[in-house]
Formats: C-alpha cells, structure tokens, sequence
C-alpha cells in the first residue's frame, strides 16, 4: 500500500499497487479539543498534483491508417487515420516519470496508436514500474506479440483492450487472460453503439473472464461525429442505465468520468461515494507525444495547453491554463443540486453532458 497526505488541500489517499485500490478521504480538519484529524465528507475538488497522468506515447496509429477503427464504427478522437507524429521520445518519457514520482501512482500509456507498439514498450514500463508508478494501457490487439504480452504481465497494472469486434478483439483478450493480466474492455458509447451494448449486456454477449468493461462516451472531436454524440433526450440510456444498475454481472463495470451525469440522471442505484466528476485538471492530466500538457486529452485544440519544453509539470498544473478549466468545473450550474456529484459535465464539449436540466437551461442558440 502506498499513502499520499495532501498538505494543501488537507486530505490522505492510499492506493495499492498490485490489486488497484484506491482510497481518499475527504476534507480533513482538526478537532480543536482533542487534536486529531476528523474527516469533514467535504470532497477536495483538486490535488497538488495529478494522481494519474495519461501519458501519449503514440503519435502514430497503424490501426487507425488501416481504416479498421472507422471500419468498426469507433470514431478515433485522435484522429489517428489522417495525423502521424512521432512518437515520444524514451527521455521524455522518463523526465515525465521522474518529475511526477512521489505524488503520482498511476500513468496511463496512451495516444495515438497502440502503446504496446512503442519501439520502447517494455522499457517504459519498466522505468514507470522502478519508479512505483503502475502503467496501464488501452491496446486494439491488432498484431499482439508474445513478447509483449509477456511485458504486460510482469510491469501492467490493468490492459485495456478497445472493443473493435474483430477477430484479434477476442483473441488479445483471451491471451491477456491466460498470462494472469487484468483485463478491461473499452466500450465507447455512442448513437450508433449503444443499442449493441443493451443487447450484449442483456444475451450475455460480453466475455465473462475479463475484469471490467469500461464505457467511454463517444466525443465529437477528432474524426468523431456530432450526428453520433448521444442525446440527453434518448431513450434508450434509461434502459441502459437501468441495465448496468439493477443486474448483476460477472464482471465489474466502469464509466469515464464524462458520463457521470447520465449515472446521476439515469439511475437512482448508484452509490455517489463511487463516483467522481471530471478529473481533468483535478486529479488527472494528459501529455501529448509532443510534450504539451493539457487537462484533458480531448483538448485537440489545445486551449488550455502548456508546453513542457518550457515549464515543469508542477508549474503546468498550477498554470494559469489550468486555471481556467478548472474555473468552468467550479462554477457550473450552481444552483442544481447535483452540482458537487456532476460539476456540470464536459466543460470542452457540453453536448455530451447527459443531462436533461441542462440542456433546457441552456441559451437557444439564434437562428442563422
């Protein structure tokens, strides 16, 4: 078990390394009789610095040039179809690891591609590992090596596998799990997606061995599509939330922050001390192969930005950049009671935020 006190915000985290279990207490004050420390049930709203980071490695995408995502109806945000970076460097890699070590317990290897492809994958692993900050990654499978899987074994804390339902979907999955990996499928949720994963969820059409299934929503951002951002108004997501609420499944179920606001609106089941708003910029990060430093990877248009060949990423995060997404998260529909569960949603792209009050609270938009 690894322990994180937070002097500035006042609060304590303990994270264990090995079965990924994460713990934070809330706001802690000091009673002034007898001296010790009581937790409030207050929530901080940030950390001094991230507790994850998701770290681009990948500027390329073979996948996404072979057209096999937009083949399987996923909408790559990075646009890994059209855009080819390089990727990052192995020195980069490691001055991110050895800026963050001490503060941060997690990177999630990432970007444009498959990290696993990474000329460097197992070293950035294991230079990740020796430093005690476990590395996750999300891989589509295609073309998995034997050597690669054995890497993921001994550095991963969990490997994610992108749910392209194709035949090398299934078979990544299958020899991450007989090497003992733990082993997630991303789900992206979208329009056109989401009546697969009511029909999978109900005819038990999801692999039953693997760990969680993680739903990501669909963004429009990238080669993502506005026609297929889900709407506020469906009705299919009461029977989706309903669905992943009130049965029980062999495996564990998991949401991107970004859908908080359908939990909430959707289910009446869900324990809100198991949920968290929009981390972007409170307790998580993403640096780009290009070692730009955002709130969040889905800023592609990197308005809230901060390039790390000038700054450290201490000084990134207390940016003035930061700052300012931050100041949306903080001033959201202040007058909901959901406010301090949701923080009013996706502060880059509000059309995602599945919320039905606000979207009637909005401004109508004038006709042109």
């Amino acid at each position: 078990m690894i322990g994180y006190y937070d002097k500035k915000y006042n609060f304590k985290e303990i994270f264990n390394p090995e079965s990924g279990f994460y713990f934070r207490t809330g706001i802690l004050k000091q009673d002034p009789q007898s001296k010790k420390y009581i937790d409030t049930g207050i929530d901080p709203f940030m950390r001094s610095m991230p507790t994850l980071i998701d770290i681009g490695v990948m500027g390329e995408c073979i996948h996404g040039r072979k057209r096999l995502c937009i083949h399987s109806g996923v909408e790559c945000y990075q646009n890994g179809l059209n855009i080819k970076q390089n990727n990052m460097s192995l020195s980069d890699f490691k001055r991110i690891i050895d800026e963050i070590k001490g503060s941060t317990f997690q990177c999630a290897l990432g970007g444009r591609g498959d990290p696993n492809k990474h000329e460097h994958f197992e070293e950035i692993l294991r230079y990740s590992r020796e430093n005690s900050i476990v590395p996750n990654y999300t891989t589509s499978g295609l073309d998995l090596t034997d050597q690669e899987i054995r890497a993921t074994a001994k550095y991963v804390g969990a490997v994610a596998v992108s749910f392209y339902r194709h035949k090398y979907t299934f078979e990544a999955l299958n020899k991450f799990i007989a090497q003992g990996v733990k082993t997630n499928i991303h789900y992206v949720l979208s329009k056109i997606s989401i009546d697969e994963a009511i029909d999978r969820l109900e005819s038990k059409g999801f692999p039953e061995n693997i760990n969680a299934i993680i739903f990501l929503l669909h963004k429009p951002v990238g080669l993502g599509t506005q026609s297929n951002v889900l709407d506020s108004d469906d009705k299919k997501l009461k029977r989706f939330f309903s669905q992943i609420t009130s049965v029980r499944f062999p495996f564990k179920i998991g949401f991107d922050s970004c859908s908080v606001p359908g939990l909430l609106n959707y289910s009446d089941q869900v324990d809100r001390k198991t949920i968290d708003p929009c981390e972007g910029g409170r307790f998580s990060c993403y640096i780009g192969p290009d070692m730009k430093m955002t709130p969040c990877s889905f800023d592609q248009e990197m308005k809230y930005s901060v390039d790390l060949k000038q700054y450290m990423i201490k000084d990134a995060w207390s940016s003035q950049q930061f700052e300012l997404f931050r100041s949306v998260l903080k001033h959201a529909c202040p007058e909901c009671s959901d406010r301090n569960d949701c923080m009013g949603g996706c502060p880059l792209m509000p059309e995602v935020t599945l919320c039905k009050k606000k979207k009637n609270d909005s401004p109508k938009q004038e006709e042109k």
